[in-house]
């Protein structure tokens, strides 16, 4: 398959792909979201994707994904979570450590907890198990939402742009940020279970 056919493929399904990865990744279920927002800017630094279209599907997969993490806690409440959380990646330890934190810094984690993998995906569930108030909770996960994508989506393009990346490497290097995300997620788990045992 060459670069024309990856890309048309990209450029014919790419933006409800794009929602589901950021949808999924947000609720938990694994998704190197970061690798694919730097991986977007890149395209759109050649004229691959539409800047307003990927912002927006992106924009709506993380806060959607928020809302529905916000929903479960709610509704379904902690022992839900203390039962299937660690399906998600949540487990007990983590919900523990995270639930006095967001005691006292509920905003700030909703606000800027994107930017920590397992803090944004915590954060949605705990909102809502506390009842944090949801008018509160939509306004600050799209902002906060804007305040992850926009930066990270610009790395991309920034470096696309000044390093002087050809297109048909683009590809690539998203398989490349995918992979050192498996690997990053691997050693986390590995240094975890350690911990776990000592």
């Amino acid at each position: 398959m060459d670069i024309s056919t990856v890309l048309s493929y990209i450029q014919s399904y790419g933006y409800g792909i794009i929602f589901l990865f950021l949808f999924f990744g947000i609720i938990g279920v694994p998704a190197p979201e970061e690798s694919l927002l730097v991986f977007l800017g890149m395209l759109i630094s050649h004229d691959q994707l539409a800047w307003a279209n990927c912002f927006l599907v992106s924009w709506l997969g993380a806060t959607i994904g928020m809302m529905t993490g916000y929903g479960m806690g709610r509704f379904l409440g902690h022992p839900f979570m203390k039962k299937y959380g660690k399906y998600v990646g949540i487990k007990e330890e983590k919900w523990e450590r995270a639930s006095s934190l967001f005691h006292k810094y509920g905003k700030w984690f909703v606000l800027f907890g994107f930017y920590l993998p397992g803090v944004r995906q915590i954060s949605p569930y705990m909102a809502g198990v506390i009842r944090f108030p949801f008018r509160l909770f939509l306004l600050l996960a799209s902002i906060g939402a804007v305040l992850w994508i926009v930066p990270i989506t610009f790395i991309g393009m920034f470096l696309s742009q000044h390093l002087d990346i050809p297109i048909a490497s683009v590809p690539l290097i998203g398989a490349a940020l995918f992979l050192l995300f498996l690997v990053a997620v691997w050693i986390k788990q590995l240094v975890g279970k350690k911990q776990f045992e000592n």
